[in-house]
């Protein structure tokens, strides 16, 4: 999530074209860039946009059968898209993709969805749109909600605005990275002048920017290497694959400044941990990177202390992105959630 952020604040800092490239970086980034091809998604059985409230489309993937009675909707993070969760698509469809519908989606303003009034850019609207997704593409049957980061906010939005769904429709929510608040006072393991989202700065950095758009996305374009370095600090617990890097550095790069900047306020200000109590009695898993600098693995354990009954997965040595880091671990809880669901419905 603040991954994003950062870049976004990197690049409005680096237009000026003040920064020079490590040449060690940009050896290691050709052979991430040469592996690309093992992120390639799977082709969609269904695709189209789904209309919001206010207008905006929102884009969607599906696979699966369209009438299956367990649907999983996969939500990703800011400044991401749909193929946050690729590792997760690609795990559920190999286990079960002749039983369950699964739906992609991108947020608002975000991957193939279409822009948003920049005073829609908040959290609650994102709940708003996940209901709306839900009303027509899963109107009947129950579903499994997975969300990464600002998806894991999303679905938290959603459970305190419609209560009613749950815990009869939502049949199972999985939370990834993601925290209840108190976002702005995270620490993200780098020098002080950045160690604060709540430090003025990086609001007015991110402000200059959206005022000076075409400026700064030519200036980020000349930085990919230094958007890649931070990425891969920032977004992962370990040592990786630098296509993953790379995966990950292009997603974020796609997103333009303005809806970085639109959406920054709204993180700041999110705060659901009573909307945590709504999920009571629907089976939680909770997953986090041990050594994830962005949603600390403190915020999942808050939600676990009130959630009690929850399943907290903690992965050894991974980052904000341990879902892709190591997503064998990620997804085996995932998966046996899934599987309990079904067995649930029959």
């Amino acid at each position: 999530m603040k991954g994003g952020i950062i870049a976004g604040v990197l690049a409005a800092a680096a237009a000026s074209g003040a920064v020079i490239a490590d040449r060690r970086v940009r050896t290691v980034r050709r052979t991430g860039v040469a592996s690309l091809d093992a992120f390639t998604p799977p082709v969609p059985d269904r695709a189209g946009f789904v209309r919001a409230i206010d207008g905006v489309q929102l884009y969607y993937e599906q696979d699966g059968p369209p009438d299956a009675a367990l649907t999983v909707v996969l939500i990703h993070g800011f400044c991401q898209n749909r193929d946050d969760l690729l590792f997760q698509r690609r795990a559920l469809l190999e286990q079960f993709g002749e039983r369950v519908r699964i739906v992609s989606i991108d947020l608002r303003s975000h991957g193939k969805s279409h822009r948003s009034d920049p005073g829609h850019a908040t959290i609650d609207q994102l709940g708003t749109d996940l209901y709306t997704v839900l009303e027509e593409l899963a109107p009947d049957g129950r579903v499994v909600l997975i969300g990464h980061s600002m998806g894991g906010m999303t679905i938290l939005s959603l459970a305190d605005a419609h209560p009613e769904l749950l815990p009869d429709r939502v049949a199972g929510v999985v939370l990834i990275g993601t925290s209840t608040g108190k976002v702005a006072a995270l620490s993200l393991g780098i020098p002080a002048g950045l160690a604060k989202l709540s430090d003025p700065v990086v609001g007015f950095a991110l402000r200059g920017a959206r005022s000076r758009v075409a400026f700064v996305e030519r200036g980020r374009a000349r930085v990919t290497d230094l958007a890649w370095t931070f990425v891969q600090r920032l977004a992962f617990g370990s040592e990786v694959d630098p296509a993953l890097v790379e995966f990950i550095t292009r997603m974020i790069g796609a997103t333009p400044i303005d809806v970085i900047a639109e959406f920054y306020p709204a993180l700041m200000s999110h705060e659901k941990e009573s909307a945590l109590k709504r999920l009571s009695d629907t089976p939680v898993v909770i997953v986090c990177g041990e050594n994830d600098l962005i949603t600390p693995v403190e915020h999942s354990e808050v939600m676990a202390a009130v959630l009690p009954h929850a399943e907290l997965v903690v992965i050894p040595d991974a980052g904000h992105q341990a879902h892709m880091e190591r997503p064998e671990l990620a997804n085996a809880p995932l998966l046996r959630l899934v599987r309990q669901a079904l067995k649930a419905r029959r």
